[in-house]
């Protein structure tokens, strides 16, 4: 046998080499190791029949919560991405400089979803629901940072700074940034910020951000994002996007409105990547899933190969692993999503709280969309190998 998978007769969708075709793709010793119009399934010693599915590039997740047990919003990681469709995901902050060994031992590298993390510039990580990391502004620790970064570069891709009130208390959001950016600098990382309900004006804080960097909850519904109605914010996401920042959407439970996403869509402030911030807090909804967080941007108008694009080929390139993951070129990881599109009438909200306020800031009043199609999840294939969750 040439193949050790077959994935046949599906439409295959592939931004990073303009492929939205019917191909068969071959993979072998965990690669990908051919991608044609057809190849014979007496070649494979497996073969899954794709048959009017759709076949992508395995999606990568930019934003997840997976240090369960330590993190307060942290889920399975297997369970929330690998059985969804997702083979490589990014925790976002969920732990510190001094709670990231347990994680890399007892999650990340027992996990057979590909995780990537985020150190938070918080040494503790999340770990309260009520107590703001940040707070206290001593655990915003550089040094603490950039050593644990250097000592663990291979699974650290960066750190996050998450910058509302909330999670601030009374300290300053400029001076938790700035931390952020030097810890970064300091093993070459790049930084992600959570916005929404912040004490300095978005631009502000948008302007001190480096190219590579990532504005996730880009698409928030609080008021002093691109709902402002003078417009300065949007601007100042433009100009930002333009020299090279990320936008990323990072829906979770609440920083995601989709009267801020049509508002700024229709400005040509796309998201440069999708992801959910899925989390003990948004699994049961309103994100449930990658597919499903998928097919709101549909809704709002996106293709089909635009959505595949920010959740495969871009964030490839946010995480440095451009033409290794987000393709299905030869030699690329053999990591591959299958969906179906579903046609009917399907109900999509953007979040489920009524609040309206948060402090001294606005909220959004959550929305809910119909739709006539989504997008579901079939097969998850990483690795080259087809994963079934019931073998363990």
């Amino acid at each position: 046998m040439r193949y050790d998978l077959l994935i046949k007769s599906g439409t295959v969708v592939d931004p990073s080499q303009g492929l939205n075709a019917p191909k068969d793709i071959a993979l072998t010793a965990g690669k990908v190791s051919a991608v044609e119009d057809s190849i014979p399934a007496d070649q494979a010693m497996e073969v899954l029949d794709a048959t009017g599915l759709i076949v992508t590039p395995g999606l990568i997740d930019l934003h997840v919560h997976a240090y369960w047990g330590a993190c307060t919003y942290g889920l399975e990681p297997d369970v929330s991405n690998l059985a969804l469709g997702v083979t490589t995901a990014l925790d976002a902050g969920s732990a510190g400089a001094l709670t990231f060994r347990g994680f890399r031992r007892y999650t990340i590298e027992r996990a057979q979803t590909r995780l990537f993390a985020l150190l938070n510039i918080s040494a503790m990580g999340i770990v309260s629901p009520d107590i703001g990391e940040l707070e206290y502004l001593k655990w915003a620790d550089v040094e603490l940072a950039i050593e644990a970064g250097l000592a663990n570069r291979d699974y650290v891709k960066g750190v996050k700074a998450r910058l509302g009130r909330q999670i601030l208390g009374e300290n300053s959001d400029v001076e938790v940034l700035t931390r952020a950016i030097e810890a970064a600098e300091g093993f070459g990382g790049f930084v992600m910020v959570h916005v929404g309900n912040n004490p300095t004006a978005l631009p502000e804080l948008m302007a001190m951000l480096r190219p590579g960097d990532v504005v996730t909850h880009a698409y928030h519904g609080f008021e002093d994002g691109v709902l402002e109605e003078s417009g300065a914010v949007l601007e100042g996401m433009k100009a930002a996007q333009e020299r090279g920042v990320v936008l990323d959407v990072g829906h979770g439970a609440g920083s995601f409105s989709f009267r801020a996403a049509q508002k700024a869509l229709s400005n040509g402030v796309w998201p440069d990547t999708i992801s959910t911030d899925i989390s003990t807090l948004s699994i049961e909804g309103p994100v449930y899933d990658f597919a499903t967080t998928l097919t709101k941007f549909m809704r709002l108008g996106m293709s089909l190969e635009e959505v595949v694009r920010r959740s495969t080929h871009n964030p490839a390139r946010a995480l440095g692993m451009d033409g290794v993951l987000g393709t299905l070129r030869v030699g690329a990881e053999g990591d591959v999503t299958v969906l179906r599109e579903e046609e009917g009438r399907f109900s999509l909200a953007d979040r489920l709280s009524t609040m309206t306020r948060m402090g001294p800031t606005r909220w959004e009043p959550g929305t809910t969309l119909e739709s006539s199609q989504r997008l579901v999840h079939v097969n998850t294939v990483k690795g080259g190998v087809l994963y079934r969750p019931w073998e363990g």
